[in-house]
């Protein structure tokens, strides 16, 4: 019999808290896949009061005998990835097995140059990834087939080839475009081999691992980094990060088939919060902003910035919901709400009198919209030990029922704690 593929999505700008509910889900699969982004995004997984944080590693790597996979959808910041390993290794919690596509490319020392470069000259409010972490410039060459992939970095002759006629390229480009100073080969090329010696025994055939694993009742969850309004596609262009967070992006960056996708489950917070520049069109710049990113610890977990925070928007989520194929919401922070005395949900856009009840992913409409809300009554009660939607106040159970009702989709589990344990689930 066939094991079962569940992918979990952001609905948002990232930071919906998918990290804490992979690892809550963790005990009824046997593999973690992460198929996208990189070190520019990064999810907190809390566990026996320690927090952990993840750029790169997949969740699953807290539960003991699983495999995590990192695909080659994901460009891997070799640097970072040993860390992690290694931090891991030290606090013995090192529990699962850990494989790494080969076919997974190379973020180089020359990427971080030309991104702080580049988002130099562009200046504030053309920004897009701040972090300078090198991301950009690295899709860019694995699309212009200028890339360096794992499978190089174990090979020094291949290396060697490979990277004599790049870095020469990007030395010209950061001298006569950006006034920078030219790169040492011998530098780079000696710091790629010595990571592909330490990473050469992770590396693997993640696409036949994954599919043989299915075939044989492999269970299989699937995990991406960043949101859906923040795709290259379908997200707030060109404010978008530089792949596919969507379920569609999964089977791209793992090598399995959609049809072998069984459930796609989207997490949303239950206020919204974006990182960085783009449009955000039920931000809220005063009190009630202020208010959820102090509460709900709302600062990036990659740059450390704060968020900008505002009220849950379903318009977005309802474009989420369907981009993804969705079948379940699983609403996270549902906690950070409590101590309101009135809730707000977004559900319309007005732009010069004419409303819109569809998302429009353009930005500059996005920066021009007013947002319509309704409003629901707030609750004072402590939901953190509530494991059951029966124990919740009457208001938070009517708040979670509008959302349902709203998005015409069901919610499978609620958050109400960062703790694992601190999940209800609603009965599906």
């Amino acid at each position: 019999m066939k094991g079962r593929v569940e992918a979990i999505i952001g609905a948002q700008w990232g930071n919906e808290g998918k990290g804490r509910v992979i690892d809550a889900l963790g005990d009824g699969f046997d593999i973690f896949a992460r198929y996208q982004g990189g070190a520019n995004d990064g999810h907190t997984v809390i566990i026996d009061d320690k927090k952990l944080l993840f750029h790169l590693l997949p969740s699953g790597m807290l539960y003991h005998g699983k495999l995590c996979v990192i695909g080659g959808g994901v460009v891997i910041d070799p640097e970072l990835l040993l860390t992690e390993i290694k931090e891991l290794q030290e606090k013995g919690m090192d529990r699962a097995r850990l494989i790494v596509s080969r076919n997974a490319h190379i973020v180089m020392p020359y990427h971080k140059v030309l991104d702080k470069a580049q988002e130099d000259i562009r200046g504030k409010g053309h920004r897009i990834e701040m972090a300078s972490k090198g991301m950009w410039p690295c899709y860019v060459d694995k699309h212009t087939r200028a890339g360096i992939r794992l499978e190089d970095i174990v090979n020094e002759h291949k290396l060697r080839s490979k990277l004599e006629w790049i870095l020469e390229e990007k030395n010209m480009t950061l001298k006569r475009l950006y006034d920078k100073s030219p790169i040492a080969f011998d530098e780079v090329f000696n710091l790629a081999c010595q990571w592909g010696r330490e990473l050469s025994p992770y590396l693997a055939d993640t696409s036949l691992e994954i599919n043989d694993a299915v075939n044989n009742g492999k269970n299989v969850l699937i995990e991406g980094a960043q949101g859906t309004l923040l795709d290259i596609d379908n997200g707030t262009y060109p404010y978008v990060t530089s792949s596919s967070p969507v379920s569609a992006g999964a089977c791209l960056g793992l090598g399995i088939a959609p049809n072998n996708i069984d459930r796609v489950l989207v997490v949303v917070k239950s206020y919204s919060t974006r990182a960085g520049e783009g449009p955000m069109p039920t931000e809220d710049d005063g009190e009630i902003g202020n208010y959820l990113r102090d509460k709900g610890g709302e600062y990036d977990v990659a740059a450390g910035r704060p968020r900008r925070c505002g009220w849950i928007d379903i318009v977005a989520l309802n474009y989420a919901l369907r981009i993804n194929g969705a079948q379940s919401i699983i609403l996270t922070k549902l906690d950070v709400l409590t101590g309101l005395d009135k809730i707000k949900f977004c559900t319309a856009y007005e732009v010069e009198d004419n409303i819109y009840h569809n998302f429009i992913s353009e930005a500059d409409f996005l920066s021009e919209v007013k947002p319509i809300y309704e409003e629901v009554p707030g609750w004072t009660e402590n939901i953190s030990e509530c494991r059951k939607f029966d124990e919740l106040p009457k208001a938070a159970q009517g708040f979670l029922r509008i959302i349902e009702e709203r998005c015409k989709t069901p919610i499978l589990l609620v958050g109400v704690g960062p703790q694992r344990h601190q999940l209800i689930d609603m009965g599906l």
